[in-house]
This record gives C-alpha cells, sequence and structure tokens, in this order.
C-alpha cells in the first residue's frame, strides 16, 4: 500500500532521490546528448558543453522522477518496479513530485542562459513528451504508446547538436529519428518477458493487447526499417566510411537477433533468451553506433582519413 503521510515513512537518501532519476537510463540519455554534442560541426566552449550535458542529464531525471510520482501505485503491483522508493515506502509521493519539478524547471532554466533559448525549448519539450504525452496519456491508453512514445527519448543527441549549431538542420532529426525507430524493437524485446506485470495493472503495452505473434512481428519490422534509417547519416553525406562500416554491421547484427524473436511461436523452452538478448544487444547498439559516429567525425576533423 502507498502512503504519502511522511511522519511513517523512513526518511529518504540520496540514494533514493537518485533511484527517481532512473539512473541506468540517464546514462544512455547523457551519452546520446554527448555524442550529438561533439559529432555536430562547429565548436562550443567546454564549460557551455558540460553544462548542457548537465541539464540533458538534470532534465531526463526530472522527467523520470515525474513519471515515478504519477505511477507509483502501478509501480507498487509490478514486480519489476516494486522496489522503487515510493512503492517501496521510502519516499512519499509529493516529495517525488517536487523533486521533479524543480529538476525539470532548474534544467531548462540554466539550459537557457547557458545555450540558447532553442536549446532550452528542445530539452523543455522532451521532458513534457515523457512526463505528459507518454506517462499520462499513451502509456495507459494505447499499445501504440511506446512507438509514439519513443520521441522523449529521442530527444537527448538533437538538443546536444543544435546547442552546438544554435538551429535544427536534417542531421539532428535523422539522429531523432534513428533512437525513434530503434526504440520499438528495443522495448518491446523487454515487454515480451515482463508481460505479465503490464497485463496484472492494465497497462496496454502491445503484448497484451495485440498478443506474442504481432508484437514479435513488428519488433522484426521495425528492425529492419532501422537500417536505412541508421545508415543515413552515410549516404546523406554528413558522417563517413567508418560510420558506415559500424552502421552496417551493428544493424544486420541487429537484424539477425531479431530474427528469432520474429519468427518463433513459442517461448516455453528456453525461457525468452533470443528477446533477452535482442534487449541487451539493442543498449550496446545505440552505444556503439552513437560513439562511431563521434569517432568518424575526430579522426576526420584530425586529418587521419582523407
Amino acid at each position: 500500500m502507498i502512503t504519502t503521510d511522511h511522519s511513517v515513512l523512513i526518511p529518504s537518501d540520496w540514494r533514493d532521490f537518485l533511484a527517481l532519476t532512473k539512473p541506468r537510463v540517464m546514462t544512455l540519455v547523457v551519452f546520446t546528448g554527448l555524442c550529438g554534442l561533439l559529432a555536430a560541426p562547429g565548436s562550443i566552449h567546454p564549460v557551455i558543453g558540460a553544462i548542457v550535458i548537465l541539464c540533458i542529464a538534470v532534465g531526463a531525471g526530472g522527467a523520470a522522477a515525474l513519471n515515478q510520482w504519477y505511477e507509483a501505485e502501478i509501480d507498487a503491483q509490478m514486480k519489476r518496479t516494486a522496489k522503487r522508493p515510493i512503492p517501496a515506502g521510502r519516499m512519499a509521493r509529493t516529495d517525488a513530485r517536487d523533486f521533479g519539478i524543480a529538476l525539470s524547471a532548474g534544467s531548462v532554466i540554466v539550459m537557457g542562459l547557458a545555450a540558447g533559448w532553442l536549446t532550452a525549448a528542445l530539452l523543455a519539450v522532451s521532458i513534457v513528451y515523457y512526463a505528459v504525452v507518454y506517462t499520462i496519456w499513451l502509456k495507459p491508453r494505447t499499445p501504440q504508446n511506446i512507438v509514439v512514445g519513443g520521441g522523449a527519448g529521442a530527444f537527448p543527441p538533437l538538443i546536444g547538436w543544435v546547442a552546438v549549431t544554435g538551429d535544427v538542420t536534417l542531421m539532428p532529426i535523422v539522429l531523432f529519428a534513428i533512437i525513434f525507430m530503434w526504440t520499438p524493437p528495443h522495448f518491446w524485446a523487454l515487454a515480451l518477458f515482463v508481460k505479465t506485470d503490464y497485463a496484472k495493472v492494465g497497462i496496454p503495452m502491445m503484448p497484451v493487447v495485440a498478443g506474442e505473434k504481432s508484437t514479435r512481428r513488428q519488433i522484426l519490422i521495425y528492425a529492419v526499417l532501422l537500417v536505412p534509417v541508421a545508415l543515413a547519416p552515410w549516404y546523406l553525406g554528413s558522417a563517413g566510411l567508418i560510420y558506415a562500416v559500424s552502421a552496417a554491421l551493428l544493424s544486420i547484427a541487429f537484424v539477425a537477433l531479431s530474427v528469432p524473436v520474429g519468427l518463433r511461436t513459442s517461448a516455453e523452452e528456453d525461457a525468452m533468451k533470443p528477446e533477452k538478448r535482442l534487449f541487451a544487444f539493442s543498449i550496446l547498439y545505440l552505444f556503439v553506433l552513437f560513439g562511431a559516429l563521434v569517432a568518424d567525425r575526430l579522426i576526420y576533423n584530425a586529418g587521419l582519413i582523407a
């Protein structure tokens, strides 16, 4: 049972507040934001660049805290989330809400003062997208929640890029699109092996509403569609051969791991091993892909490859 009575709660320590920011998720958010900043043409003062990345991290943490504030009762009923600070009784919901609002507002204001109000506006949109559009509107209403809601996690490289260049061009939109297309197969692979949790609390995730067969087929379709999107920076002339080879190899591996997930009919015999492999690789995929983009830019800028 969840309580908001501060008197019966153990005082929250820094670890509970850190947990509210979903630090494992934030790692990927910060990394892709940093890659967008480093891969962008032009330069940015190192101190301003550090502030931009800090604001992306703090804004993402604020959105995550607001997500957990709103979904506290749902989290309490799900095995995967029951030990989070609010459902575990270590924090009052109001404290999580106030913490989330403070982080979100503070990150936008500091971003605006340091890197410009266009960058700050993009950060604000990303926070509202996750905390309101996805969490409150999409997630409890439609199995397409992850498809549309994937935009929330796609903003960081766009924000990092715009912090350097000062405007929104085709390339940062392509980086946004890569993460947008990557999110459904990444998240649905997870949803397949935790679908009983979602079913129990009435969240209409794709495996619960459309069934496993349809979800598996869509995972494979999105994995295939991701290939040309991932290669777009190269054939648009914004990335070189290092990125192209890395993107091709990574995308082939992504599709290869999606095939046994997409075509299988039963998961009883191996405890969802293909799904867990795909989920784990999908995280590595994004880290390496964006890392290759930065390596490509730095190596070419250094003149090591003509």
